[in-house]
This record gives C-alpha cells, sequence and structure tokens, in this order.
C-alpha cells in the first residue's frame, strides 16, 4: 500500500470556494464541541469542515444511495472514525446532493475517500478496501497530521442524547451475506453470494457493482505492487504480469494508468491472444461506469485498435 502523501491533491482539488472565513486557530481555545463525530457534509456547510480540519484530521466520505459498493465501506469507515474516540471527524457527502463538492474533489468515480488536514486535502482510496486496509490508511492520516502540527481532538456534546438515526433499509439477503463475507476478507464467499444474487436477478445493478468491486479485492489481495511491477517491466507482453498491475492501478485510483497500460498490451499482442485482454479492459470499464470521461476515452482508443 503506497503512503498517504500531504501534497498529492494540492494543485488539483481547489476547495477555496467552499470555505467561510480564512480562521486560523485559536491555540487556546478548548476542543470544538460536535454532536457526532460522523456527519453529514453540505455544500452549503462545508465551510465549518474545513475550520474543524485545522483541530483534527477530516475524513470526507463521497457516496450516493444508488451506490452499492459506497453502502459496504461507509460502515467501515463509520465504525473506524468512532473508535477513534474524536481524533477524527468523518463527514459524509452524498455527491447526488452536493454537486460543488463533487466538483471540487473531483468524485469520478465512488465510493471516493479523500482527508482534509488543516483545509489541504490527502487522498485516501477509492472503492471499496478491506477493513484492515481502512485501518492502516488511518493510521498513515493521524501521522501525516501530526506532522502537519494537527493533534487535537473533538469533545461529544453530551446535552442530551442524540436522536437515533434512521434505519438502515435491509439488505436482500444474498447482499447482505457478500457483505459480512467482505467484512471477514472472505472474497471467494463474497463473490459466490454476488453471482448467486445475480443468477436471481440479472437486472441487479447493485449486485453487479459489488460483484466487480470484490472480484477486484480478491484479485489484489496479497500483491505486492514493487514485485508486481517489476515483473511487469521484466516482460511487457507477459498478460497475468500486467493485469496484476492494472489490478493495483486501479485499486489505487489510478484508473488512467490500469487503462493505459492494458491498452498498450493489447495493441502489442497478436490478434489471436487479445481476448483476455478485451475482456478485462471491459470488466474495469463496468467498476468505473460507462459515462466516466476516462472510460468514454479508453473505449474510444480499444475501438480504434480493434479496427
Amino acid at each position: 500500500m503506497s503512503e498517504i502523501s500531504p501534497a498529492a491533491l494540492r494543485g488539483a482539488v481547489d476547495l477555496s470556494s467552499l470555505r467561510n472565513r480564512p480562521a486560523t486557530p485559536d491555540e487556546g481555545a478548548p476542543a470544538p464541541s460536535v454532536v457526532d463525530v460522523v456527519v453529514d457534509a453540505t455544500d452549503e456547510t462545508f465551510g465549518q469542515i474545513l475550520e474543524l480540519s485545522r483541530t483534527v484530521p477530516v475524513v470526507i466520505d463521497l457516496w450516493a444511495e444508488w451506490c452499492g459498493p459506497c453502502k459496504q465501506l461507509s460502515p467501515i469507515i463509520e465504525k473506524v472514525t468512532r473508535e477513534l474516540g474524536g481524533r477524527v471527524l468523518l463527514a459524509k457527502v452524498d455527491v447526488d446532493a452536493n454537486p460543488q463538492l463533487a466538483q471540487s474533489f473531483r468524485a469520478q468515480s465512488i465510493p471516493m475517500v479523500v482527508a482534509l488536514i488543516a483545509g489541504q486535502p490527502v487522498p485516501m482510496f477509492t472503492g471499496v478496501v478491506p477493513e484492515q486496509q481502512v485501518r492502516d490508511v488511518f493510521a498513515q492520516l493521524l501521522q501525516v497530521a501530526s506532522q502537519n502540527g494537527v493533534t487535537g481532538s473533538l469533545s461529544v456534546a453530551q446535552e442530551g442524547e442524540a436522536p437515533e438515526p434512521p434505519a438502515e433499509p435491509e439488505l436482500p439477503p444474498l447482499h447482505a451475506e457478500a457483505f459480512a463475507a467482505i467484512e471477514v476478507g472472505d472474497y471467494v464467499a463474497a463473490i459466490s453470494a454476488y453471482e448467486k444474487a445475480l443468477a436471481e436477478n440479472p437486472r441487479d445493478e447493485e449486485a453487479r457493482a459489488g460483484l466487480g468491486q470484490v472480484r477486484l479485492l480478491d484479485r489484489v489481495q496479497g500483491l505486492d505492487l514493487q514485485t508486481a511491477r517489476a515483473a511487469a517491466a521484466a516482460d511487457p507482453l507477459d498478460v497475468q504480469a500486467q493485469f496484476d498491475v492494472a489490478d493495483l492501478d486501479l485499486a489505487g485510483g489510478h484508473v488512467d494508468d490500469a487503462f493505459g497500460r492494458l491498452l498498450d498490451l493489447f495493441g502489442q499482442l497478436p490478434s489471436d491472444q487479445r481476448t483476455p485482454v478485451r475482456e478485462r479492459l471491459v470488466e474495469l470499464f463496468g467498476l468505473i461506469g460507462a459515462d466516466d470521461p476516462r472510460v468514454v476515452s479508453a473505449r474510444n482508443r480499444l475501438s480504434s485498435l480493434l479496427f
């Protein structure tokens, strides 16, 4: 897993229009008080979130109601956030309801998770990742925050009990089975559950999206990026080696790199060896979404290579 770089998104993400005021932290002020360490953020309230990021790192979970993988990842992020006892704030952003935030963070595929440290965006991960990886990335985030002087904590208000959040709609049984399997890292069982769900209902798009995500997780489990890159560099026509690096790139959010690698491979292979590469590209296109400009561009290049 690559380390978090606090400069990786600077210049790529512009949050200046979302600020309420350019306040500086007051070193003598008490810890800010919040109703909960998990909050919903909107285009209108995001300025407050930016200010809180001067006290604690703020994790931004970009999601949508229609996004099945988001519903798998969000509970894991919430669980890890609550365990940290106010050292991190989680701000959930519905990209459909908050287009300004979605545009500012360039959320071209979801789930997408980034963080804010003193108002500066920091990349975390895109797509569903296992709980242990979430914990590892949160630990890195706290280290980077400390290096940047953001070491405070939030006080959760105790005046009366917060109202119970509305109950989440129940997942269909096979979806719940897949989600439970993902939580414990049993991707083979999750794949089986999603395949059964699709066999029962071929139009179940949430199951289709979940299946694609968990297949990717299963493939990258145990892969080492440096070893995979070395193998791919040693033999540019080794299909499996190129697949491994493309999967790791996609899982890490480097979508264009993954597509470019497989398209280069497709163009170099004899026509009778291209089918597996084309099929893998189509599978990865489905993970990102047909309307994503990166997919549109890659599809156009694939078409030109085919004809």
